[in-house]
């Protein structure tokens, strides 16, 4: 009998079988870990810093709110979301990586937060937390590496309350045509360039601008919210389109 076809997928521009795709990106972000944060100031000259303060500040993330921040990596997020939801409320960090979730939680403790915070490493297409047990949940830069994007919303939209909030921050597709040969150039000779030099990893950041290239555009991503049982789905795009924030409700 003829072998049975394996369903594949991407990792970056390469197609790869479903069932690697994971254990592939977890080998690129352990590689990265150590250096995330440095790489990613010099790579967006710092601007990712500014999207995270706006993603958060205009999350309607209110005092007593239970946050799920999914690839919450070196906790970043997280810590603009611990100054919002008060003593009263709390923030669960999950990530696929531990080597991330490490990385992450060393750096909150170095700032004494520790109060309010709970870790979980878990795979966002299997949320192991039961229906409606969040007001609102966030993930930045992470949903372009979910082997399947649908599978993880339909989890996130499983485990908000009714009338709680997804908002996703993520690489989107360049509105101004004159910025993409100028964004192309960077995000394909001085990245991984960069990548090489600092964190002694060319390949990870090749990868990770090819990961951009591959991620739904606005209107797609929104669609698929939608599908996924999202209520009153909204797109602001940030830097001209190189950065989005999606929200739906779930109602």
């Amino acid at each position: 009998m003829p072998a049975m076809s394996e369903e594949t997928t991407h990792f970056g521009y390469r197609e790869v079988p479903e069932n690697e795709k994971a254990k592939l990106v977890g080998r690129v972000f352990t590689s990265v870990a150590a250096k995330y944060d440095v790489m990613n100031d010099l790579m967006s000259f710092g601007a990712h810093r500014l999207w995270k303060r706006f993603f958060v500040a205009t999350s309607g993330v209110r005092e007593g709110d239970v946050v799920l921040d999914l690839a919450g990596g070196t906790g970043d997020i997280a810590a603009l979301l611990l100054r919002r939801v008060g003593a009263k409320g709390a923030v669960v960090v999950g990530d696929i990586n531990a080597e991330m979730l490490h990385v992450g939680r060393n750096r909150m403790l170095d700032r004494g937060n520790v109060r309010g915070l709970d870790y979980a490493q878990l795979d966002a297409e299997s949320l192991p937390f039961p229906d409606r047990s969040f007001d609102c949940v966030t993930m930045a830069f992470g949903l372009r590496n979910v082997t399947h994007k649908e599978r993880a919303l339909a989890e996130i939209h499983r485990v908000l309350k009714v009338g709680g909030r997804a908002l996703i921050l993520e690489f989107s597709r360049v509105r101004a045509e004159i910025l993409k040969p100028l964004y192309d150039f960077h995000s394909f000779q001085v990245l991984p360039r960069i990548g090489r030099l600092v964190a002694g990893d060319e390949e990870s950041y090749r990868y990770l601008a090819e990961s951009i290239r591959k991620h739904p555009d606005q209107e797609t991503l929104k669609a698929m919210m939608e599908t996924a049982g999202f209520a009153r789905v909204d797109v602001r795009n940030l830097a001209a389109g190189i950065v989005a924030i999606h929200r739906g409700y779930r109602v």
